[in-house]
């Protein structure tokens, strides 16, 4: 079985496939996944002992697993993940960085720059999809990545997220509260919590069209495809996002594992 995490800025997500599964969708093969807050300076032994907690669940263990494969934006959870497959697997981790085989062009002016989960998401788009692409990721930041119909990564925006947005309003507005991220009665609220219910979930979903477009100017006719944390939440409320993949990131990460097999 193979362990694919994606550690976020925010929260981590882990999926278990079954290696022997045919590749056929995002989902297919993957027996469980599990989402935990990102913390940097945890150590090899406590992710060793929250992974091994999970896996559990369903009567597996480290013995169970024969691969890893990483994306991660937190340097330090990185080296943490590594030694703790060195001190309890019996095989190396892949990586997604340079010098791992992604099978895909990355024409970033400095394609080191370009973050691991963003790697992941667009092989795991053009795997499904195939043909230009836009990825819609809603994270802690809100990110936008193109792909080519050849399969080519073009590059992106980003933008702050939909959460960390609300907290910097929250800290700066002393007159507004946190509120839950649902949908208003109107567009036009008609209180103060309708307000920034309409500001989060129509606002950011206007950006992201509006976004879309300007792509879809620049790279032509593209499939628009939607994942990360508040995916299923925001989408909805767009009209470019056409597919919404909640675990497109761990479907990538198990395509780059295959390739560098």
């Amino acid at each position: 079985m193979l362990l694919a995490i994606d550690v976020g800025n925010t929260q981590t997500v882990i999926g278990l496939y079954d290696r022997d599964a045919e590749r056929d969708g995002a989902a297919a093969g993957l027996l469980e996944h599990w989402r935990t807050a990102t913390v940097s300076d945890r150590t090899a032994d406590e992710l060793a002992v929250i992974i091994r907690g999970f896996l559990e669940f369903g009567d597996w263990d480290f013995g169970d697993l024969t691969g890893l494969a990483i994306s991660s934006g937190v340097p330090r959870l990185t080296a943490s993940l590594r030694a703790m497959a060195s001190r309890y697997l019996d095989f190396e981790p892949i990586v997604i960085e340079p010098g791992v085989k992604s099978g895909i062009a990355i024409l970033y002016d400095n394609p080191r720059e370009v973050g691991a989960d963003r790697i992941a998401n667009a092989v795991g788009a053009y795997d499904l999809y195939g043909g230009a692409t836009i990825v819609v990721d809603f994270g802690t930041g809100t990110t936008l990545d193109a792909i080519s119909a050849d399969g080519e990564y073009l590059g992106g925006a980003i933008a702050p997220g939909v959460e960390i947005s609300l907290e910097a309003l929250f800290v700066r507005a002393a007159a507004l509260r946190a509120v839950e991220l649902a949908e208003p009665r109107n567009v036009i609220g008609k209180s103060t919590m309708e307000s920034l219910q309409s500001g989060a979930l129509y606002g950011y979903a206007a950006q992201v069209d509006g976004m879309c477009r300007r792509f879809v100017d620049e790279m032509g006719e593209s499939t628009v495809i939607a994942t990360g944390g508040l995916a299923s939440l925001i989408a909805p409320y767009t009209s470019e996002v056409e597919h919404v993949e909640p675990w497109l990131t761990l479907h990538g990460l198990r395509i780059v594992f295959e390739r560098n097999q």
